[in-house]
């Protein structure tokens, strides 16, 4: 973004250079003032609470520049100043290093994973993590997996006669997690549901599907007696669909969606927002045409192309676990939420969930 005060910097030499830093200051005072008040503010408040060094005139004649610029606005006559969006994506983009967590906040994270158990739980974890530390909507899209293998496979007798139920857990390579009630056509045994049970497993071991259907139809032709081998046909469909479901699922986890009523920012808008956010769509598309360079993308109003999203801020990161391809994890808030702490926090979780998902 090319400012006048810029193109200043560039030209006037080194007085030029302290009138455009003293200015950047002038708005950085005023976006976390803004931040923290939700009130409009005024040359006399920048003076009080910060120690730039210039006089209350000088102060108003920065933000009068300021406003010339687009970066502030006067909400409505006689009140003070506050940022635009272009006001805000300057101050972002002004941001020269994301600020790293404290050592306890580090060792916050690691313990909230450490007992997650399976994709799932990792991704609801992170979410409220997430929402705990910004005080925003989190939001985590779920990796799409390459196909994999199964890691574990256990069944469970559910009752018997003709009816037979058998609960198969299902945990994959990539660690998703399922549980699918199967209905079978014949009663069977736990001493079926074992012999059934490892060779079903080392067929779905292997990642490639080919592989697992050569491999299964193989050990089905050993099966003597028809009865079992239905049985363990109607399994194995319903397994190989459970991994199958896990390879292709694109969908979003949300907390903290409370959040955004809390802000006192959507007054207007709040239903057609969160109708937006639990469809899903918009934030899928959006992150589908996101591809950051940087290690931590903001998105703030209508930089996002979707009129729901204009009046909201969205900081994102990637994430890649082996095996799958780039997803993305965030916050959703106002445009006046709290930037650099938003920042750091969403790329520490991407980075501790790439971690934990890679071990």
């Amino acid at each position: 973004m090319a400012t006048v005060w810029q193109a200043q910097r560039e030209t006037g030499g080194t007085m030029a250079d302290k009138a455009a830093d003293r200015r950047l200051g002038v708005l950085r005072a005023i976006v976390s003032d803004y931040v923290e008040t939700q009130e409009p503010v005024g040359s006399k408040s920048l003076v009080e609470r910060h120690s730039l060094g210039v006089s209350a005139a000088t102060i108003r004649n920065d933000m009068a520049q300021l406003e010339e610029e687009g970066l502030i606005r006067q909400p409505h006559t006689s009140a003070g100043r506050i940022p635009t969006d272009k006001g805000y994506r300057y101050f972002v983009d002004q941001i020269e290093a994301i600020k790293p967590l404290s050592a306890p906040e580090r060792k916050a994270i690691t313990e909230f994973f450490t007992s997650a158990v399976g994709l799932e739980d990792v991704m609801e974890r992170t979410v409220r993590l997430l929402a705990q530390m910004t005080h925003q909507t989190a939001v985590v899209e779920f990796p799409a997996f390459n196909p994999s293998g199964l890691r574990h496979l256990e069944l469970v007798r559910l009752g018997a006669g003709p009816d037979c139920k058998v609960l198969a857990i299902i945990i994959s390579e990539t660690g998703r997690v399922d549980q699918i009630l199967v209905n079978l056509p014949h009663e069977v045994s736990e001493a079926d549901l074992s012999s059934i049970g490892t060779p079903l497993t080392s067929v779905f071991a292997q990642s490639d599907i080919p592989a697992q259907q050569a491999a299964l139809q193989e050990w089905l032709a050993t099966v003597g007696n028809q009865a079992l081998r239905e049985n363990a046909t109607i399994l194995a469909q319903n397994i190989a669909a459970a991994l199958e479901q896990g390879a292709v699922e694109t969908r979003i986890v949300m907390a903290g969606m409370a959040n955004l009523s809390r802000s006192g920012a959507f007054n207007e808008t709040l239903t057609a927002l969160v109708e937006a956010l639990e469809e899903q769509v918009v934030l899928l598309k959006l992150f589908g045409e996101m591809r950051e360079a940087e290690p931590v993308s903001v998105i703030i109003g209508e930089e996002s192309g979707h009129e729901v999203l204009k009046d909201t801020a969205i900081v994102s990161s990637s994430y890649a676990p082996a095996g799958a391809g780039q997803a993305h994890v965030g916050v959703i808030g106002p445009t006046r939420m709290d930037y650099p702490s938003s920042m750091s926090s969403v790329r520490a979780v991407a980075r501790y969930l790439s971690r934990i998902l890679n071990q």
